[in-house]
């Protein structure tokens, strides 16, 4: 027994300290106001291009927010900036709220002057971010994303039985899909405000489903919302990727975005609309989306507010 344990730890490959600096910012990104939103935090200075990947995903683990970004460089590479995102649990070729805020990072921190556009290169890609002034601060940012893809559809008894609701509120007249802007998502779309409120996971169907897909988190939707200026509600769950609920999701509203069009929910299109988001978990959220046909298929962009709330050295 004590030879067996000597040889784990001999086996077992130690992290060696980054003598580099770290530096770390916390951003609250599709905020209403600072302390809505989804957080991110964002990792940038000479020490992050040391970080391997195993110690970019503890570091991710440690924040224990829906993601963490990294940038390797200040150093632009084919006109962008290299970037990685990471949950608790993985790595992901794309997010929306990650890109949205790590370019507010990118203008603010490292190019320090006003400018129109950041490119961030993704595993999916280069993502152009667009920034949008009041004066000399950023008052909104929009990303465009990639052209929707539409997969597989769902029975609504299946979707209702995970979401443990009756299928009745569940919105027949449209789909249960799922649709890819770089990482899927099964849109449902729901009847009221109620139904949505009363969602409880039922997380043995929820794994069990998503073992046949390749959408891993499910988004909700309802046209009734807590703010009468806002359009859609919507709420998101991806226990898989470590976040049971996110407060603001800017790849899944993407999805959204190109599925209001598909499949003409507002009876008309172009979409230029406001969702709300995190609201039922005390975060409240606001994404606008803008979506409308184009030579090349639907074209998606989605925008927010980010705000810094922190910012420090990692050591």
């Amino acid at each position: 027994m004590a030879n067996s344990k000597k040889t784990a730890i001999t086996n077992y490959q130690f992290p060696i300290p980054n003598s580099q600096i770290m530096n770390f910012y916390i951003v609250d990104v599709f905020a209403v106001e600072k302390y809505t939103g989804n957080q991110l935090a964002v990792f940038t200075g000479d020490g992050v291009g040391e970080l391997s990947d195993t110690e970019m995903q503890r570091i991710a683990k440690e924040m224990n927010y829906s993601e963490t970004t990294f940038i390797p460089s200040k150093e632009m590479r084919e006109g962008g900036y290299d970037v990685r995102i990471f949950t608790p649990e993985q790595e992901l070729p794309f997010a929306g709220h990650p890109t949205l805020g790590t370019a507010y990072i990118i203008q603010q921190e490292l190019i320090k002057n006003p400018v129109d556009k950041v490119n961030l290169n993704l595993k999916v890609g280069q993502i152009p971010v667009t920034l949008h002034y009041a004066g000399e601060s950023v008052e909104w940012l929009w990303m465009q994303q990639k052209t929707p893809t539409f997969g597989q559809g769902f029975s609504p008894d299946k979707i209702a039985s995970v979401l443990n609701l009756d299928v009745s509120e569940i919105d027949s007249r449209f789909p249960i899909e799922e649709v890819s802007t770089g990482v899927p998502f099964i849109i449902v779309p729901l009847k009221t405000m109620e139904a949505i409120k009363r969602i409880k996971v039922n997380k043995d169907k929820y794994f069990d489903l998503i073992e046949k897909t390749q959408a891993k988190a499910i988004l909700v939707f309802c046209p009734e919302t807590y703010s009468p200026e806002n359009n859609l509600n919507v709420r998101m769950f991806a226990d898989y990727l470590g976040v049971p609920e996110d407060p603001a999701t800017g790849s899944a509203n993407g999805c959204l975005a190109g599925y209001l069009v598909e499949y003409s929910y507002f009876g008309s299109e172009p979409i230029n609309i406001r969702v709300e988001q995190g609201y039922e978990i005390g975060r409240p959220s606001l994404l606008l989306l803008k979506a409308q046909r184009g030579k090349q298929g639907i074209e998606v962009a989605v925008g927010g507010k980010a705000i810094l709330v922190a910012k420090g050295e990692f050591v």
